[in-house]
């Protein structure tokens, strides 16, 4: 327990830091939260067409571990988020993710360029499977994969 506790403490200096922040707030549903922005800035679609999305995204700072790794949080967040885009429907609103299984196979380092790309598994009613493969763009080695579930129960526009 002592070294749980210790691992999420965080120092004066850090605690101050994060007190500071000015967290604007955001219309539900019409703007990306402040978590999303900050998950997703940097991150650049390559491709996209009905059931693939595939992007690029260079790890920043802001995203790593103490041990300067792109942080495991940060990994699931890239999961669930990807993971609903490839069957976002314009103009729907964004289905619930359901559950989520991810691989942690190898890590990323600040500034490796990382090439993510999400696949629809398949779709029965409302209910979505999608994949994210998350690979180091230079070395081809995959970091995580990640399997997601989905649930959106949307009125037909008939």
């Amino acid at each position: 327990m002592e070294r749980a506790k210790e691992f999420l403490k965080l120092s004066d200096e850090e605690s101050e830091l994060v007190s500071r922040l000015a967290v604007p707030p955001h219309q539900v549903g019409i703007d990306r939260s402040f978590f999303e922005d900050l998950i997703l800035k940097g991150i650049r679609v390559d491709r996209a067409e009905p059931g693939l999305v595939s992007c690029t995204f260079k790890v920043p700072p802001r995203l790593t571990d103490r041990s300067g790794k792109l942080s495991m949080g940060a990994i699931a967040n890239l999961v669930d988020e990807l993971g609903g885009a490839v069957i976002q429907i314009e103009g729907l609103p964004m289905n619930v993710s359901v559950d989520m299984s991810i691989s942690f196979l190898s890590s990323a380092k600040v500034h490796d360029e990382l090439e993510i790309t999400s696949r629809v598994l398949g779709q029965r009613g409302g209910y979505s499977g999608t994949i994210v493969l998350i690979r180091n763009k230079v070395t081809g080695e995959a970091v995580a994969e990640g399997r997601h579930s989905l649930f959106g129960k949307h009125a037909s526009k008939l």
